[in-house]
């Protein structure tokens, strides 16, 4: 798909929220934007088809906030789906990723950009707990690789974050998200690293991400299709790489469970 440049006059961070049935805990998770250091944003809620009370919690959010802007798929189309038409509206310099029950500390913006403007990073991550679904109950750490290429996110089956990302849209352009159901966000990760060639991870834990009961991302066996589908039809990877990356998925449930 071809590129567009980045309008300079928008906010310096776009924030990219699919939303599916996730009303019950929106709110908490908005609110953690909205106590960002860094005012200087919007939030793109795309409601996926929720059919509940989701739309109707994230309108009246948007109602009491000009910084968001609600949108609304026509028919279900999945985080992908609903990730890009986000896409198409983000205006701003910066790039970062929540999902619609993650939540963010306060600092999280305002120290991250720091952290890509010392480093000179186009693509950073950070450490996040893994927290239950009251939102408090930490469950664990995952804390990223200070400096990550394509091939140790490929075979180290995404040590990446969704919620901690924030990617410098000047430099990267826009890329689109790959249309896989699952799996799409490292699948995104693995195309930006054609374009930059390192992630950089901020050892401090600037997130939580909120473990529910038959999410899309908790269906762990299910995932496994999605994995074969990323490796061979979005990377084209031939058998040995694909042998390769199977291996360092095993390696990493066995080692490393917290990281899925």
């Amino acid at each position: 798909m071809e590129e567009r440049s980045v309008n300079q006059t928008g906010p310096l961070v776009s924030i990219v929220t699919p939303i599916y049935r996730c009303g019950n805990v929106l709110a908490d998770t908005v609110a953690s934007v909205q106590a960002q250091t860094m005012p200087d944003w919007e939030l793109l809620l795309v409601d996926d088809c929720s059919g509940d009370g989701t739309y109707a919690v994230a309108e009246a959010l948007a109602r009491e906030d000009s910084r968001i802007v609600l949108l609304q798929t026509e028919r279900n189309l999945g985080p992908a789906g609903s990730r890009n038409m986000a896409l198409d509206r983000a205006r701003g310099k910066y790039l970062a990723f929540l999902d619609g029950d993650d939540l963010w500390k306060p600092e999280k913006l305002e120290k991250q950009i720091a952290f890509m403007r010392q480093t000179g990073a186009h693509f950073s991550c950070t450490a996040y707990d893994r927290v239950a679904g009251d939102g408090k109950t930490v469950l664990g750490r995952v804390t990223p690789f200070p400096k990550a290429d394509y091939k140790k996110v490929l075979y180290y089956a995404n040590p990446v974050g969704n919620s901690t990302v924030l990617l410098e849209r000047e430099t990267l352009g826009d890329t689109r998200i790959p249309e896989i159901r699952k799996r799409n966000d490292f699948a995104l990760w693995l195309a930006v690293l054609k374009k930059t060639d390192y992630v950089y991870g901020m050892q401090e834990c600037l997130g939580c991400y909120r473990l529910q009961e038959g999410s899309v991302s908790s269906k762990k066996l299910d995932l496994l299709k999605y994995q074969w589908q990323l490796y061979t039809k979005v990377e084209k990877l031939n058998a040995l790489q694909v042998a390769g990356a199977f291996a360092g998925l095993c390696y990493i449930k066995a080692f490393h469970p917290t990281w899925h």
